[in-house]
């Protein structure tokens, strides 16, 4: 048996204001290639389809195109709701739509939904279990007492009643983690306080493997084939070093598994460079990768650079980010604030700064910047 494993579409997403669409269908045009030239048997989805629980029409169309043409290659696909899809909305016409192989499985509904196919093996079992949340797994099994995202899942699972001597791949879309091994998290996966929705890997060891959604970046959970295969875009800068891919898996008779990743090539890479602006715009910087990738830029002048956004745009269209890192952002705000002679020094504008860099976390932006100077020039000429 031979399926595709993908994740965390988000479909419709936006990173610092610049549409991922394009970058979205590139993805997944590879993807349809991939399809045409491996032949899998099934293409898991496994949540987090769409960004947001209402897309824009925009987003529905991008992911009609993509299941119209996974159609037409005859492969089965079935997908699960994430934490980012509203469950009701993406299955809409789901239960016509099997007639034609796809099998969507939508809001939790007192266990994990199966779908079987059969090889030259015998059957495959494949559970689909979309995102759940304690309240309303204790809502449908009332009899059970559900506290925890650990609690619902094992409940969950135990309706399914798995006969794991058979062969089994489990579809979630949950934080799932093992002791001891701490997980690559990105920015743009939703992050509760404290990891209050992690969930036990253990409950899920026995599968013959568990396709996973939810984390961005490609890992495995504590054993091999307990795989998070990854968004198939990066979404945020915390992911610029990942390599994007899809996850091709050959399941043979019990116990013999094969998984290898299918790099997704982007339009335009995401990256952060870092330097003094002049350097930044020279021909033997500009020549080493394509100017048009999706930047995070990270200034080190010490002097101040008048619409350093605007000189930088002149030759990189698509920063996202601008920081500074010089010897200004780097002063302690707590040493200076006890030091006179320190404070006497620093003139209203560096003084602010260094109280915004304490409250933000970060430096001011060039028009955060320009608009505090004028407040400041103003209250001068008062």
């Amino acid at each position: 048996m031979k399926f595709l494993h993908l994740s965390d579409l988000h479909i419709g997403k936006s990173v610092n204001r610049f549409s991922m669409l394009d970058e979205q269908k590139h993805a997944f045009g590879q993807i349809i290639g991939y399809v045409k030239t491996l032949r899998p048997d099934a293409v898991i989805i496994a949540g987090d389809v769409y960004d947001r629980a209402v897309p824009s029409v925009e987003a529905v169309g991008v992911f009609d195109d993509l299941l119209t043409a996974l159609a037409r290659e005859g492969v089965v696909v079935m997908l699960i709701s994430g934490n980012h899809d509203s469950p009701e909305r993406l299955v809409y016409a789901s239960r016509l739509l099997s007639d034609k192989r796809l099998f969507f499985c939508g809001a939790f509904d007192g266990g994990p939904r199966k779908i079987t196919l059969t090889d030259e093996h015998g059957e495959v079992y494949f559970w689909l279990l979309p995102f759940v949340k304690p309240s309303s797994v204790r809502y449908l099994l009332g009899e059970r007492e559900i506290e925890s995202y650990d609690d619902a899942v094992a409940a969950a699972l135990d309706m399914a009643e798995v006969d794991y001597a058979a062969r089994n791949v489990l579809v979630s879309h949950q934080f799932y983690a093992k002791a001891g091994v701490a997980p690559a998290r990105s920015e743009s996966e939703s992050n509760p306080v404290g990891g209050l929705d992690a969930v036990d890997a253990g409950l899920i060891e026995r599968f013959d493997y568990a396709a996973l959604g939810h984390l961005h970046g490609r890992q495995t959970v504590g054993s091999e084939h307990i795989r998070y295969c990854g968004s198939p875009v990066k979404y945020s800068f915390s992911e610029w070093r990942q390599e994007k891919s899809a996850t091709i898996v050959e399941l043979g008779e019990k116990g013999n598994l094969t998984v290898s990743p299918l790099p997704l090539i982007p339009i335009h890479d995401m990256r952060e460079v870092k330097g003094e602006l002049e350097k930044l715009m020279s021909k033997e910087i500009l020549s080493l990768a394509d100017k048009e990738d999706y930047l995070r830029v990270i200034l080190t002048d010490e002097e101040e650079i008048i619409d350093p956004m605007g000189k930088l745009r002149g030759v990189y269209p698509n920063i996202m980010s601008l920081d500074f890192e010089n010897s200004r952002t780097s002063i302690d705000i707590d040493a200076i604030t006890t030091n006179t002679e320190t404070i006497e020094k620093l003139s209203l504008y560096d003084l602010f700064g260094e109280f915004f860099l304490d409250a933000q976390g970060s430096t001011m932006s060039a028009e955060q910047a320009a608009i505090v100077r004028e407040l400041l020039e103003a209250e001068d000429e008062e």
